[in-house]
């Protein structure tokens, strides 16, 4: 086959609270559900359908009690036991059909893809796709690329985008990777903040295709390895 070279998976569950709760209450698959803080104080996750009735991200409750009362929306109680449990489930599902996985957070995870020529790999991400909904109910989105800077963007672009059937693969040299590195908004890009956009705005560099093309050597001078090593990985190194 082709060259091989390591690729990595970032395999992400969409909604994950909201999407734990609904494999085991079914009837809350397409109603908007909002899961609340450790005290049902406020709003700390939703679903898509509550997010498109404009309910943000730490909304009280006491706010939403009209809707909930009328039967529109449903607010449910977090239940991190449950959370911890289905993130294991997902994790041991990965870890049979990978070379290894390294968790990033609770709903997201690393995935090695060792010695697959590119077709094989996209084959392997989609069926990580598959067998995650099936064996755990969760829904996932995978992207999978030469570095995890590019790993994250591919990932949201399988969430964000119908075309790519929640598996987005960028080699990092080709025309898909730069055509979404183009549209990419710096802040959008893992680890780079809102002081930091501004100060690279000054300098011309503004989405992620002109950080990627910046030289990193000129990068790590005026601003700070980090970004140097954020620059490097937007090539896929």
């Amino acid at each position: 086959p082709g060259m091989t070279y390591p690729m990595i998976g970032l395999v992400d569950c969409n909604n994950f609270y909201v999407s734990c709760e609904r494999v085991f209450q079914p009837r809350l698959e397409g109603v908007p559900v909002g899961i609340m803080s450790n005290n049902d104080g406020c709003v700390i996750a939703r679903s898509r359908e509550l997010k498109a009735l404009g309910v943000k991200m730490g909304t009280p409750a006491f706010q939403l009690q009209q809707w909930v009362s009328q039967g529109r929306i449903h607010l449910l109680s977090s239940n991190y036991e449950l959370y911890g449990d289905m993130s294991a489930r997902v994790r041991e599902v990965l870890e049979e059909f990978s070379a290894g996985v390294d968790p990033y957070s609770i709903d997201e995870m690393f995935v090695r893809f060792d010695g697959f020529d590119d077709p094989a790999t996209l084959d392997l991400a989609r069926t990580l796709y598959r067998k995650v909904r099936q064996f755990t109910g969760i829904p996932v989105c995978v992207g999978v690329a030469p570095s995890r800077t590019l790993a994250k963007l591919a990932n949201r672009a399988a969430k964000e985008r119908p075309e790519y059937g929640g598996v987005c693969m960028l080699t990092g040299d080709d025309d898909e990777t730069r055509h979404l590195l183009e549209q990419t908004e710096l802040g959008d890009v893992w680890g780079v903040g809102q002081r930091l956009v501004e100060r690279l705005a000054i300098q011309g560099i503004k989405t992620a295709w002109d950080l990627r093309c910046a030289d990193p050597k000129t990068v790590r001078r005026r601003f700070a390895v980090t970004l140097e090593r954020t620059a490097r990985e937007l090539r896929g190194t």
